[in-house]
């Protein structure tokens, strides 16, 4: 089989998790919270638990501003 030459790149990312204990009184025992920059730095991907979404930054920043709204009411 002939190899393939095909460009890449090899990059490190910032990570950072928790004990969602931490944080939440309704987490199961073992629960995490995981958020993972991504590669081109537009945003994150986040794990709780079994649960994965990601978020740009400006997604992120609607819900910042959202929870700020809820918690003045």
């Amino acid at each position: 089989m002939k190899k393939k030459n095909f460009k890449h790149n090899i990059k490190e990312r910032k990570s950072v998790n928790a004990n969602l204990n931490d944080f939440c009184y309704l987490a199961k025992e073992h629960s995490f919270v995981e958020v993972t920059e991504w590669s081109n730095l537009d945003g994150f991907d986040i794990t709780i638990d079994d649960k994965h979404f990601s978020l740009t930054h400006g997604e992120l920043k609607a819900i910042k501003a959202l929870v700020k709204i809820l918690d003045k009411l």
